[in-house]
């Protein structure tokens, strides 16, 4: 049998490594080209001052509104009477007032003026005739025995208020009244450190009896008195 001889010249795999590094050194540089390849794109030019706000503006036409004009006042003529010609008119006649030769004088004799009382308050400590208190009318001492009679009543209608004693208060309460001129007692005033003790305290005052008022000059007139009230707890 006869051998078949291959050509040396048309061996296809003798540079077979040689296309191979070939081939691989184009992709390796084709790759690196890619990866280093830059590209820039043109910005395109925006009108800023153009926003939307500008495009959804519709312009908005103007009217004008005709008013009526106001009413004319009405204006009301003036009624005019005519007066016949035969109309008396009375004339007026000022008679002069001042005196002359013949006026006659008048003789006036005296005028009784009559004395109003003045409406004075004199001071209890200061009045010639101080207010009588039931009991006193036989005192040589009137001032005194007032002083005396006014405690004795202040401490037999005492009563200290049950409300001020739970709380625990206690004080000092200035009374002050006016004895009038027919002897009754009147604008009382107090001033306390509390209200219950304030209103026991013109409660005492209420219980006084009817006095003699008292005089100055002879006539009778309102006569202001204070007096302190203590309330103490034991």
């Amino acid at each position: 049998m006869m051998k078949v001889k291959k050509n040396p010249k048309k061996d296809l795999t003798r540079n077979s490594g040689l296309f191979f590094i070939a081939g691989l050194t184009m992709v390796l540089a084709l790759t690196y080209v890619a990866l280093e390849w830059k590209s820039f794109y043109e910005t395109p030019n925006v009108d800023l001052s153009q926003t939307v706000f500008d495009e959804l503006e519709e312009p908005v036409d103007l009217f004008t509104v005709e008013l009526p004009p106001p009413p004319k006042p009405i204006v009301t003529p003036p009624v005019i009477e005519i007066v016949p010609d035969e109309t008396e008119v009375k004339e007026t006649i000022i008679e002069a007032v001042e005196p002359d030769q013949n006026t006659e004088i008048i003789e006036v004799g005296s005028v009784d003026v009559e004395e109003i009382p003045e409406e004075i308050d004199v001071p209890f400590s200061v009045i010639e005739h101080v207010p009588v208190f039931p009991g006193c009318e036989n005192s040589n001492d009137k001032r005194e025995c007032f002083n005396t009679m006014m405690l004795n009543h202040i401490s037999k209608t005492f009563r200290y208020p049950e409300i001020a004693q739970e709380m625990g208060v206690q004080g000092r309460v200035s009374v002050m009244f006016t004895i009038q001129k027919d002897g009754s007692i009147g604008n009382v005033r107090m001033r306390g450190p509390d209200k219950n003790l304030e209103k026991e305290a013109a409660r005492i005052i209420s219980k006084l009896p009817k006095m003699t008022p008292g005089k100055q000059r002879g006539n009778a007139v309102r006569v202001p008195f204070s007096i302190p009230i203590t309330f103490k707890l034991k």
